[in-house]
């Protein structure tokens, strides 16, 4: 969608079809980040996505045993064929296993080590990758021990991890990290139960991540630290290996003390990235195969939400939890990094994970109310996480499943009469007596799976969302907050240009005959694109002394060759143009007000449908109309940005919800800002005010005529948009019989389908529904 030679100033993510288009900028604290990650040739570390195998033995009842982590390491194994390996044939991809703490077998091995373990439940495990050279050791190890100190935690001790090097690979070794554990106890914080500890362990690793710069390392030292997991619930062994090596390496994996009630698996494929021991899989909470396309537009937003966190769980520890992703991290761990939070702010697993891949909801027309109801208030709060991904994800008491709406990535399981469940991306994993087959399934495209070892069952697809769908009135929430915009009272768009001035406004933005000619005229008679070749890598003409549009800078992003674009005709029923504008609330809370927003059903508006967004005035829901003209002769375009980004933040401070941005009355004296700076510029000017989220932005402008247009426009910032002079224009082209007959109104609503199913087309290409 995005070119990654963007200009620095615009904006980078989507307003409204949130995370739909890939985006090419961050700022704050996440542009500094990226800025200091290392970068080797080619390789650019946004572009992590993977293809791999997942696996899971778990026994239904809750009873750990030694035999469930053998199995689950036969079962990784068995799936050695879905990873990779370089140059080095003996280093692997990543492969690794998340398992519950073991206590027995921790209170064994630190037994005469002068560490003290508290009663199971009451300690956290650290499990660390630290730098090769020892005084960037010693200054981490001070680090962590200082950071649990100050978070008020009593630091019990180090463990070295017993590793053979011998059996990896020589590229893996040579890059290998320093791996310890470290203890810690509950200590001052006190916390009354077994979760909150767990959230103060999560703050303890956060503060501990965003202050590793006062540590003093090296940017090479820093790139080997990596804290796979700190819980008291669970623990993570991973790294540069290939499957079969994992149990060989780590040592801790063979002892017979090591038990659990389930394990979580993952062999490794990379698709056109490097290796790294910390994106190994599992990560802290979830194992994953598949990409997440819209990864980049989600870390984004969820960096624009943080300013507004609050939470009575956390008090003033929730401002150390910013920033929430790492924008060097692989789509995996920027999802695991999100799902962790929706988990900490109190809400279940398998609500968090529905949250972030809901199933395709909006034109299915059996699914009951309830469960649409659900799906349409969580998307006031967040935008889905999309792409081909089965997830596989675990808080240490429950196992949840899900795969996204198409089913792209298939996730096999089966059921014994003894209580084990097998699942993995293919099925045969395990050797299985036929005997001793209860039930066997597939995870069906989006649908979920739960294991409540409280309980000692699975839990179908019905049955949890059904418990999720009821848990709040999210049905009455909706009735009385959400606006849709067909329901408001009609309003008087503004007057047209019509005959000469019509052709100086075409001129003043850049319109040619050929483009209304080719382009909008096939658009206005038929509702389609005219036929063409798919994207266009044409050179821009540098020498040439015509201007150029600030769009056409830009070029698409395709799908990967692991990754297959959508067919938007025939999946239709997957894909989806509505939106949400307003303002968003805190993310840690639900409530009535969280839908306060004004529905759009799709994010092209005519004159009309702006003049009623123009007119809104309501509790909780009004617009602003910001001039995007200055004064060309008298004037700067730098100070008019500067101006109108300080004018959006006064109608924010003013209570004003919608920011329509218009740049309307463009004549001899008064020239527009290009609609895609002026986007970009408000957006992120908001962003860093940390008030982004609080107001939506509509734009209505006479640039935007063709599809790249309004991809860009809403992948920069945009919620709605109002190409005011593309309809006057094929208003014109029909009145004057160049449309095979078309009367103006049908030509109108022919331009708006013909991008709206170019806008699909778009999302298709990049996998995205």
């Amino acid at each position: 969608m995005l070119s990654r030679e963007s200009p620095s100033a615009l904006g980078a993510e989507p307003t409204n079809l949130r995370a739909v288009f890939l985006l090419p900028r961050l700022h704050g604290t996440a542009m500094n980040s990226l800025k200091k990650l290392a970068q080797s040739g080619l390789y650019s570390p946004e572009q992590e996505h993977d293809a791999c195998g997942v696996g899971m033995v778990a026994n239904v009842k809750g009873e750990k045993t030694h035999a469930i982590v053998t199995e689950s390491l036969q079962v990784l194994d068995n799936l050695g064929h879905r990873g990779a390996s370089g140059s080095d044939p003996e280093t692997g991809d990543g492969a690794g296993i998340l398992v519950q703490i073991p206590d027995a077998f921790f209170r064994a091995v630190t037994a005469g080590s002068g560490i003290t373990l508290p009663a199971e439940g009451e300690y956290g495990v650290g499990m660390t990758f630290l730098p090769q050279d020892s005084r960037a050791v010693a200054s981490c190890i001070a680090h962590i021990e200082r950071v649990a100190a100050d978070e008020g935690l009593t630091f019990l001790g180090w463990r070295e991890v017993p590793l053979d090097p011998t059996q990896i690979g020589r590229d893996a070794r040579a890059v290998c990290p320093t791996i310890r554990q470290f203890f810690v106890g509950k200590g001052a914080a006190g916390a009354p139960d077994r979760d909150a500890f767990e959230r103060k362990l999560y703050v303890v690793r956060k503060v501990i991540e965003n202050t590793l710069s006062e540590t003093g390392i090296t940017e090479h030292d820093a790139d080997f630290f990596y804290v796979c997991s700190l819980s008291c619930n669970t623990v993570v062994y991973k790294g540069l290996l290939v499957s079969y090596q994992l149990s060989r390496f780590y040592l801790d994996l063979n002892d017979e003390r090591m038990v659990s009630a389930f394990a979580l698996v993952h062999s490794r494929f990379s698709t056109n990235t490097l290796g790294h021991w910390k994106l190994a899989h599992p990560y802290r909470y979830l194992a994953h195969n598949g990409e997440i396309n819209t990864v980049r537009g989600n870390i984004n937003w969820m960096h624009a939400r943080e300013q507004q966190f609050s939470s009575v769980l956390y008090g003033d520890d929730v401002h150390k939890l910013a920033p929430i992703c790492d924008p060097s991290a692989s789509d995996t761990a920027s999802f695991d990094n999100s799902l962790e939070l929706l988990v900490m702010t109190g809400r279940e697993l398998a609500h968090s994970m529905l949250m972030m891949i809901p199933e395709a909801w909006d034109q299915h027309e059996t699914m009951p109310q309830e469960k649409k109801d659900f799906y349409e208030f969580h998307s006031c709060m967040m935008e889905p996480w999309d792409g081909p991904a089965m997830m596989l994800a675990t808080d240490g008491k429950d196992v949840c499943a899900v795969l996204d709406r198409n089913g792209l990535r298939p996730f096999r399981y089966t059921v014994t009469h003894d209580d084990k469940l097998v699942m993995a991306s293919e099925t045969g994993v395990l050797d299985l007596p036929p005997e001793s087959i209860k039930e066997k399934g597939r995870l069906q495209p989006g649908r979920m799976f739960l294991v409540s070892f409280d309980e000692g069952r699975i839990i179908g697809d019905e049955e949890l969302k059904h418990t999720l769908s009821s848990q709040q009135p999210y049905g009455e929430w909706l009735k009385d907050n959400k606006v849709s915009l067909q329901n408001l009272p009609d309003a008087a768009p503004l007057p047209v240009s019509g005959g000469p001035n019509l052709r100086q406004q075409q001129r003043a933005f850049g319109y040619t005959i050929e483009e209304l000619r080719m382009l909008t005229t096939p658009m206005a008679a038929a509702g389609y694109e005219a036929i063409g070749s798919m994207g266009n890598d044409a050179s821009l003409a540098v020498l040439s002394d015509q201007n150029r549009s600030l769009f056409d800078y830009f070029k698409q992003l395709f799908a990967q060759v692991s990754n297959p674009p959508l067919d938007a005709i025939r999946e239709e029923l997957v894909t989806s143009l509505e939106a949400f504008v307003g303002s968003e609330q805190n993310l840690f809370e639900e409530t009535p007000l969280h839908c306060r927003q004004l529905k759009l059903k799709t994010p092209l508006l005519t004159d009309a449908e702006l003049a009623q967004i123009r007119a809104l005035d309501l509790p909780g829901l009004s617009s602003v109309t910001l001039s995007t003209l200055f004064d060309a002769k008298a004037g700067s375009l730098g100070d008019a940005l500067d101006n109108l980004c300080v004018a959006a933040s006064r109608a924010i401070e003013d209570g004003k919800n919608i920011i329509i941005l218009s740049d309307r009355g463009v004549d001899d004296i008064h020239a527009p800002i290009p609609s895609l700076l002026a986007t970009g510029a408000v957006h992120h000017h908001l962003t860093r005010e940390g008030t982004r989220t609080r107001a939506g932005l509509v734009i209505e402008s006479g640039e935007p005529r063709e599809v790249q247009h309004f991809c860009l426009l809403i992948g920069y910032g945009a919620g709605g948009i109002n190409p005011y002079l593309a309809l006057e224009s094929v208003h014109d082209l029909a009145e004057r019989g160049e449309l095979d007959g078309a009367k103006p109104d049908y030509a109108e609503y022919n331009f708006i389908k013909a991008n709206e199913k170019g806008i699909l087309k778009v999302m298709s290409k990049m996998g995205i529904s």
